[in-house]
């Protein structure tokens, strides 16, 4: 398993221990705080960098076995950032907003998925046969529908792990991904509520070097596991196959491939 290598500097540098206002804390918070500095909660980076390595082989190990990830973060801080390491990933993404049973109530959901893509299909369509006014609904209806839908258009099926960036904005995501089963990872600030994440990572969520920092571990973990999985075995002909291979020659030809197997075989016997 190959996980990038993370050091307190890192995180240092890049702010993650820098927690809220403590007047802003959430007591159930309080095992992964350090302290406090002019007023402001200090995050325990040795529990975040442990406690970061756990969810990055969690990531590996979800990867390594084909399995999907849904990142959420519909904060204006970290929508961009989850948005593109899970394009560059082939892996899921809300970052607008999330609807209410996105996961829990699929069924709805993908049907507005589809509907989503036929506004797309009749857009780029020749001889619509719509006015201008029709393809004007269309193009605000299909519009709306992507900022929402748009990361998950290609989700077949609910995502086997689930990380969000800030948890007080992202409740209902929890909500439905705890009522699933589905393990979520989440970066927790000062501010945040640790229940029922399964993989918490303690740090900041609101700094934007901070977040860059998360999103460039995950990437470089994902690549990783893809690296890992091996390369799909060349198909076999199956008897069937040969069959259909055999049906498509003349008779000569077959009586010919006869002749040589029959001569080569000949050949070698004199040989010996």
């Amino acid at each position: 398993m190959k996980i990038p290598n993370v050091t307190i500097q890192q995180l240092l540098e890049a702010g993650v221990h820098l927690g809220h206002k403590t007047l802003r804390w959430n007591p159930k918070m309080k095992k992964y705080i350090f302290g406090k500095r002019d007023s402001i909660h200090i995050m325990d980076l040795t529990q975040t960098l442990e406690l970061t390595k756990v969810a990055l082989e969690k990531i590996y190990s979800t990867v390594a076995n084909n399995g999907k990830i849904l990142f959420v973060s519909t904060k204006k801080q970290a929508s961009e950032a989850i948005a593109e390491v899970a394009k560059e990933t082939d892996q899921y993404f809300v970052n607008y907003r999330w609807l209410g049973g996105m996961l829990t109530n699929w069924g709805t959901i993908s049907g507005s998925i589809k509907k989503m893509k036929k506004y797309e299909a009749d857009l780029v369509a020749e001889n619509r046969g719509f006015t201008k006014k029709e393809l004007l609904k269309m193009s605000v209806k299909k519009d709306k529908l992507e900022r929402s839908l748009g990361g998950i258009a290609e989700m077949k099926k609910t995502p086997d792990l689930v990380f969000i960036i800030d948890t007080n904005y992202e409740s209902l995501a929890i909500a439905e991904s705890v009522k699933l089963g589905i393990p979520i990872i989440a970066i927790l600030d000062s501010n945040s509520n640790p229940e029922n994440i399964d993989y918490p990572i303690p740090g900041n969520d609101d700094a934007r070097r901070a977040i860059d920092l998360y999103c460039n571990l995950i990437r470089e973990t994902i690549n990783n596991a893809k690296s890992s999985i091996p390369a799909p075995e060349p198909k076999k002909e199956t008897t069937q196959e040969a069959k259909d291979t055999t049906q498509g020659k003349t008779v000569q030809e077959i009586d010919r491939e006869k002749l040589e197997q029959k001569f080569s075989k000949n050949k070698k016997e004199t040989l010996n």
